[in-house]
């Protein structure tokens, strides 16, 4: 199958042949039908991926300070290592999926109303083939487009803000940004 994977590196992006994710307790696979760019999200990843050592240090300092950690308690060697090997993770890109469940693995016929067949919106990346936590899709309406679907954990993301923000009804308030969701 394929999926959209990218060297953090080089920020490198390709469009890989993997294996089809195998379906574990408590998750569900599901066949991509739609599947949503982040623009902003995912430009950022691509851009921390092709910006030099010292870009990528100063935009995660935290990061840095937990190889300077691991440098005192584990060494100079095996912590360079470490990060070389993490930065040659091929990390799958995206988080916005809509499909068609083909396995379902929990108890009984279906995993909490959940079912082969079913139209689904997840969290799961750019792939033909997803395979996500059941507490991470939901069932798509009758009358919503797939690609509408897809829309969804974008939306989600957005309300998340207002609740953080703890607004109340009656109150009035701004969304502005760059990205789909009002955010930046």
């Amino acid at each position: 199958m394929k999926q959209i994977l990218q060297n953090l590196k080089t920020g490198a992006t390709k469009i890989e042949d993997v294996p089809c994710p195998a379906v574990g307790r408590g998750h569900v696979l599901i066949r991509t039908t739609a599947s949503l760019v982040s623009a902003g999200t995912e430009r950022m990843l691509v851009d921390f991926g092709k910006a030099g050592w010292i870009e990528k240090a100063r935009s995660q300092p935290d990061k840095v300070r937990q190889v300077l950690d691991k440098i005192r308690t584990d060494g100079l060697m095996p912590t360079m290592e470490a990060v070389f090997n993490k930065l040659d993770e091929p990390l799958p890109l995206g988080y916005c999926n809509a499909g068609t469940v083909v396995q379902v693995m929990g108890d009984g016929p279906g995993l909490m109303g959940i079912n082969v067949g079913d139209r689904v919106v997840s969290n799961g990346p750019h792939a033909e083939v997803v395979c996500v936590p059941r507490h991470l899709c939901a069932k798509i309406p009758d009358g919503v487009s797939d690609e509408e679907a897809a829309f969804t954990v974008l939306g989600s993301i957005a309300l998340q803000g207002i609740r953080l923000a703890m607004l109340t009804l009656g109150e009035r308030f701004m969304v502005f940004g760059l990205e789909l969701g009002g955010k930046r």
